[in-house]
């Protein structure tokens, strides 16, 4: 008889997926976030009003049966505006992440495989860059910058990379010194086919848990810019600019349904991915193997 092949055990991918599916904390995550996204996507098609829509004859209108959230000092629906506002804050978010990943990977990939002269400059400007007052940094990039979904994206682009450039470099410094990248540079392979066939692969947990609470950072980061009035500019919505729009004493006392909604969802979407990312850094962990 022949002998029979033993079971291939599953790929550390696959095994970070299932440690990740154990934990129900990220799961209450996983699930909170994406019935938001689904309200988020379709509400169009399920609710009357637009969020620019003005009903003077509603103005400060307390939640309801035709107003779900209530309505603002000038009648303007508060759920059609909180769900826009979410669609603009995740599209913010999602698009600065991917933007400061790609510079984080570069930079970090590049210091860790280009030699040591790169490794030297560009771990200075990087020094450079974290040594800069982030809140000071961050109200210059946006006043030189301006107000707009994609101004917003650069700023934050701009501000979330260099800790990701430094966890990469860490990574593939030990990598480097591996056999198969070494025979990989005696082979005449450049510097792209290191960062793409080595690099990346490895730094892909990195990566992964990076973005995710990366995404909950820019979601904040958004708010506070477009409540200072740096980031998204009425009469777009955003959960920020609503709550700018709610900061006086009467609105706070009078009219809670105006801050409470939009504050409300911020809390939510961010301590939902919180949620996922910490799920994700545990599944990815090493010494979970361990257990």
């Amino acid at each position: 008889m022949l002998a029979r092949s033993p079971a291939r055990s599953p790929g550390p991918i696959v095994r970070s997926l299932h440690r990740f599916l154990l934990n129900r904390t990220a799961l209450l995550g996983l699930c909170m976030i994406a019935l938001m996204i689904v309200a988020i996507l379709s509400y169009p098609l399920w609710w009357s009003f637009k969020p620019n829509d003005i009903d003077l004859l509603a103005m400060n209108a307390q939640p309801g049966p035709t107003h779900w959230f209530g309505t603002d000092g000038v009648g303007r629906d508060i759920l059609a505006r909180v769900l826009d506002g979410g669609r603009i804050s995740l599209l913010v978010a999602l698009t600065s992440t991917v933007i400061s990943a790609i510079i984080g990977f570069l930079i970090g990939a590049v210091s860790a495989l280009a030699g040591r002269w790169a490794d030297a400059v560009t771990m200075r400007f990087v020094d450079l860059v974290m040594t800069l007052p982030p809140v000071i940094f961050l109200l210059v990039l946006a006043s030189i910058a301006g107000t707009g979904i994609w101004p917003t994206v650069f700023v934050i682009s701009l501000l979330s990379w260099p800790l990701l450039a430094r966890m990469v470099r860490a990574r593939l410094l030990e990598l480097r010194e591996r056999d198969f990248v070494m025979a990989a540079r005696g082979m005449g392979a450049g510097l792209p086919h290191l960062l793409l066939r080595h690099g990346l692969p490895n730094s892909i947990d990195i990566l992964v848990v990076f973005a995710t609470l990366q995404i909950a950072n820019a979601i904040l980061l958004e708010a506070g810019l477009s409540f200072l009035g740096l980031g998204i500019a009425p009469p777009a919505a955003s959960w920020g600019n609503m709550l700018n729009a709610a900061r006086s004493t009467a609105v706070l006392e009078q009219y809670p349904w105006q801050w409470l909604f939009p504050g409300g969802f911020l809390v939510l979407a961010v301590l939902a991915i919180n949620f996922i990312g910490d799920g994700l850094r545990d599944a990815f962990d090493p010494r979970a193997e361990l257990n």
